[in-house]
């Protein structure tokens, strides 16, 4: 996070969100650049890839690593700097209704279109915004080069240059119905026809189970409907459209896949595995275009060999890592990104931040010092196992918990609140230590 972004002022509502959220245990959808600590190579690494895809490359890379570690916060914060970077995006998480493949593959794609954004939507919705703002632009462009708007040559010339636009999508799977039922879009978007452009809409959205009711609504006949089988396959036409509209492509998050490895029927379970394969291989193979697929998962789902990835043979041999990881290096440019424990250092200069946000929320009801900061962490990291299982979220809720006990309760110390909670936290052999587990340095060795 640049010194600017630092320094400025968050706007109030931003502010106000970023903190419920963090205190709640939520991820938050915006604000994430102003508590990004750590994390520098991976993002690296992420912005490397939608580059790629800027270029007419695709990629599909997996976040792993526990819960509250910061995945999904990760693919947040990668979120935010791809709509700034231009691209549109769309996130989901899975669930028990909403999966890859079967009954829940089309439940997914729309909830990918529900949150379909862009740079001038950030919260999602995007969809209408970003076919209205190319169709203006289309008309812009004709006025530039001496057309009148108010000729019949106008709105001639307008539909060939969408036609010429959507002609050579018809090629891909699924392509003519899509490039047709935009082209009608269109058509009722010139025309003002409230109830055919929400028709289109929801083909789109892939709101119709049946073409007997897409046809009854849309008025005429199509030859399909995005349905659980081909969803992925209008990603990749969505993806290739981006780039057509003016984006720089498509970027897709896809959070919570431990929902594929708590699938009990095997045979279910790896028709999801399959799916995912299929988008592995597309993006990997050179398939898809102007795409990235980010998946974000536990170790569990990665690693199990009885129901994760890795029971899977074509997943585990294309995930494994290589016989160098166990040298103790990582390899950020494959496909998996395993996220590290955040340093003892990085830890402080977390909370360090949250207490700088909290002050500009609530003014100087709460005081706390550098070194009390620091007492507050040393007593987090004193507890059993918290060396290896000590995780941002739960030291974010405790910190900020701690914040609103000082705000509320003029009587309260911070002094007495930490020694009663030491007392009854065993102590971590690592905490009693004075070695960092990240760096080898003393504990908290921080310049702020």
């Amino acid at each position: 996070m640049d010194e600017r972004q630092v320094s400025e002022r968050v706007p109030k509502r931003v502010l106000n969100n970023l903190l419920s959220s963090l205190e709640a245990g939520v991820v938050p959808r915006s604000g994430g650049p102003y508590i990004a600590i750590g994390r520098t190579e991976e993002i690296a690494s992420l912005l490397d890839s939608l580059s790629a895809v800027a270029e007419g490359g695709a990629a599909t890379r997996f976040i792993i690593g526990r819960f509250g570690s910061g995945k999904s916060f990760l693919m947040q914060l990668i979120r935010g700097y791809a709509l700034d970077r231009d691209f549109l995006t769309a996130d989901a998480d899975l669930s028990p209704e909403r999966k890859l493949s079967g009954t829940g593959g089309l439940a997914t794609y729309r909830e990918l279109m529900r949150n379909f954004a862009s740079k001038a939507s950030p919260d999602g919705g995007a969809l209408p915004i970003v076919l209205a703002r190319f169709y203006n632009k289309v008309k812009e462009d004709l006025v530039l080069v001496g057309l009148s708007p108010d000729t019949q040559a106008f709105d001639a010339a307008v539909k060939q240059k969408i036609y010429e636009t959507l002609q050579s999508m018809e090629t891909g799977v699924g392509g003519f119905e899509f490039a047709r039922v935009l082209g009608e879009y269109f058509t009722a978007l010139a025309n003002d026809e409230t109830e055919r452009k929400s028709a289109c809409l929801r083909w789109l959205r892939g709101e119709y189970t049946t073409k007997t009711e897409a046809r009854a609504a849309l008025g005429f006949a199509v030859g399909g409907i995005i349905d659980d089988a081909n969803w992925y396959d209008y990603l990749k036409l969505w993806a290739a459209l981006a780039v057509k509209l003016g984006y720089r492509g498509l970027v897709v998050y896809i959070d919570e896949c431990i929902n594929l490895y708590k699938i009990t029927n095997k045979i279910s379970r790896e028709a999801n595995y399959e799916k995912l394969l299929a988008i592995f291989n597309d993006t990997l193979e050179g398939r898809a275009e102007h795409l990235a697929v980010i998946f974000g998962g536990t170790p569990q789902f990665l690693e199990d060999t009885r129901r994760g990835l890795f029971s899977y043979d074509a997943l585990r041999s294309r995930l494994t890592d290589s016989r160098f990881s166990d040298l103790g290096y990582r390899n950020l440019s494959a496909p998996v990104i395993r996220l590290r424990r955040l340093s003892d250092n990085e830890l402080l200069a977390l909370i360090l931040r949250l207490l700088k946000l909290y002050r500009e929320r609530w003014g100087d009801t709460v005081s706390l010092t550098t070194e009390e900061c620091t007492e507050f962490l040393s007593c987090e990291l004193k507890r059993m196992g918290a060396e290896e299982q000590v995780t941002p979220r739960e030291i974010i809720r405790d910190f900020l918990s701690l914040l609103g006990i000082l705000k509320d309760n003029p009587d309260a110390d911070f002094a007495s609140l930490i020694r009663n909670i030491s007392r009854e936290t065993p102590a971590s052999p690592r905490a009693a230590s004075s070695d960092s587990a990240s760096s080898g340095k003393g504990i908290f060795d921080i310049e702020i």
